[in-house]
C-alpha cells in the first residue's frame, strides 16, 4: 500500500483530473451544444445525445475497468483515460460530419469510463485499502468544483478559440496535465495473485447476505443516478416553469454546487465517526426532502434545491464508501466496476426519458415523480440497514467499518 505521507500528493493528483475529466465531457455540452448547432447545422438533439451514447459506452467498460484496477492498480488505467479523453476531444474537433462527431463520442465514453468518479475510488481502494474512506470523501471534495471550473472556463475558451478550439484545448490540457499527474504521482499499486494459466484470479464470489447486499446497492445506484442526471439535464427547464425567468433559474441553479461542497466539508469535518450507511441515509433524506418542497410548490425555491444539493453532495461520497464497509477492501475495485455499470445505464437513459415525460405529464407531475424515486431509494437503503443488523446478529459483531 501506499505510505500515508503520499496521501495528499496522490488525492490532489486524482482531484485535478476529476475536474479536467469531468469537465471535458460529462459538463461540456452545456457550454458547447448550442454554439455547436449553430456552426454546423446538426440537430441539438443529436448533439446533446452524444453524452448519453459516451454514458452507455462507459456503463458496459466498467466491469472490465473495475477488474484491472483489481488487478494491476489504477495508474494505468487513469493514464489510459488520459489518452482516450484527448483522441475523442480531437476527433470532436476535427469532426466534419454528425457521425465523426458521435464516434469522437464513443471514444470519450471509454475515457470517462476509466477516468471519472468509479475509476478513481477503486484506485485508492486498490491503494489504501479499509482506510480509503477518508481519501475518498476528500477527492470528492475537490472534484466538486468541475462545473465551477470547467463551465467559465469552456465559456472563454469558446468566446476566443470557437467550439473546435475548446475541444483541442481540453485535449492538450490532458495531455500536458491529466497524464503527467497520473505517471508521476499515482503509484503503481501491489499486484494481485494470479492462477498458474496466467490470468487474474477471479473474484470470490459473494456470501448471501453481500449477494443481496449488491443488488439492493445497484438498485440505489440506478435510482440515485437516474434522479440526479433528470436534475442535471432539465433543471432551469423545471424551474422557469414555475414562472421564473431564465437568469432567475440559473441563479437557483448555483446554489447546488456550494451545497454540494459545504456539505461535503462537514463529512470531512466528521472524520469518518458514523457509519458510512449513516452517510447515504443523510445523503437521500436531504434529497428527498428538497425534491419534496419542490413538488409540493414550497415557497422558497433556493432553500429546496440548497437542500437538495445538500443531499447530492453527500450521495457523491456514500456511493463510494458503502461498498467499501460492505464487500471490504479486497475486492472493493472490481466490485465498484460492475456497481457502476447499471448507475451510468441509468444516466444515460434518464435525460431523454425526462425530455418524453415533460411534454406527456408537465413539470409539476416531473418533480413529484423525482420526490417519489428518491422516497423509493430511502426504502432500498432501509434494506442496507436490515441486512446489516441481520448480518450482526448472525456474527455476533458489527459489520466492518472503513475508518480512516
Amino acid at each position: 500500500m501506499a505510505a500515508r505521507t503520499r496521501r495528499w500528493p496522490v488525492i490532489s493528483a486524482l482531484g485535478v483530473v476529476q475536474i479536467l475529466a469531468w469537465g471535458s465531457s460529462f459538463y461540456i455540452p452545456a457550454v458547447l451544444a448550442e454554439p455547436i448547432a449553430r456552426d454546423t447545422g446538426w440537430p441539438l438533439t443529436w448533439i446533446v445525445g452524444g453524452l448519453s451514447l459516451s454514458l452507455l459506452v462507459a456503463a458496459f467498460a466498467s466491469p472490465r475497468v473495475g477488474a484491472v484496477i483489481q488487478r494491476r492498480g489504477g495508474r494505468p488505467v487513469l493514464a489510459a483515460a488520459a489518452l482516450l479523453l484527448a483522441t475523442g476531444l480531437a476527433v470532436l474537433g476535427l469532426a466534419p460530419t454528425l457521425p465523426v462527431f458521435l464516434a469522437g463520442w464513443l471514444i470519450l465514453g471509454l475515457g470517462m469510463g476509466c477516468g471519472l468518479y468509479d475509476p478513481a475510488y477503486a484506485t485508492l481502494g486498490r491503494l489504501y485499502g479499509a482506510e480509503a474512506r477518508s481519501a475518498i470523501t476528500a477527492l470528492t471534495l475537490i472534484g466538486g468544483f468541475a462545473s465551477t471550473v470547467c463551465w467559465p472556463l469552456s465559456a472563454f475558451l469558446v468566446a476566443h478559440l470557437g467550439w473546435r478550439g475548446t475541444c483541442f484545448a481540453y485535449a492538450g490540457l490532458h495531455l500536458a496535465v491529466t497524464l503527467p499527474l497520473v505517471l508521476a504521482l499515482i503509484p503503481p499499486a501491489l499486484p494481485r495473485a494470479a492462477a498458474e494459466t496466467g490470468r487474474a484470479r477471479p473474484v470470490v464470489p459473494l456470501a448471501p447476505w453481500q449477494a443481496r447486499a449488491f443488488l439492493l446497492m445497484a438498485g440505489v445506484l440506478v435510482l440515485g443516478g437516474t434522479i440526479m442526471a433528470l436534475v442535471s439535464v432539465h433543471l432551469l427547464t423545471l424551474i422557469q416553469a414555475r414562472g421564473e425567468t431564465l437568469a432567475a433559474a440559473v441563479a437557483y441553479g448555483g446554489l447546488i454546487g456550494p451545497s454540494q461542497v459545504g456539505a461535503r466539508l462537514i463529512e470531512i469535518a466528521n472524520r469518518g465517526r458514523h457509519h458510512p450507511l449513516w452517510t447515504l441515509t443523510a445523503a437521500f433524506t436531504l434529497v428527498a426532502l428538497g425534491l419534496l418542497l419542490l413538488a409540493l410548490h414550497g415557497p422558497v425555491i433556493g432553500l429546496a434545491l440548497a437542500i437538495y444539493g445538500a443531499g447530492n453532495g453527500v450521495y457523491s461520497i456514500a456511493r463510494g464508501t458503502v461498498p467499501l464497509v460492505l464487500f471490504g477492501p479486497e475486492h472493493y475495485a472490481g466490485l465498484v466496476g460492475r456497481l457502476a455499470r447499471p448507475g451510468l445505464v441509468a444516466q444515460a437513459l434518464a435525460p431523454p426519458l425526462g425530455a418524453f415525460l415533460l411534454v406527456r405529464i408537465g413539470p409539476d407531475a416531473l418533480w413529484g415523480l423525482l420526490a417519489l424515486l428518491a422516497v423509493i431509494n430511502l426504502g432500498l437503503i432501509g434494506g442496507l440497514w436490515r441486512l446489516k443488523k441481520a448480518r450482526a446478529a448472525a456474527s455476533g459483531e458489527p459489520l466492518p467499518d472503513a475508518r480512516p
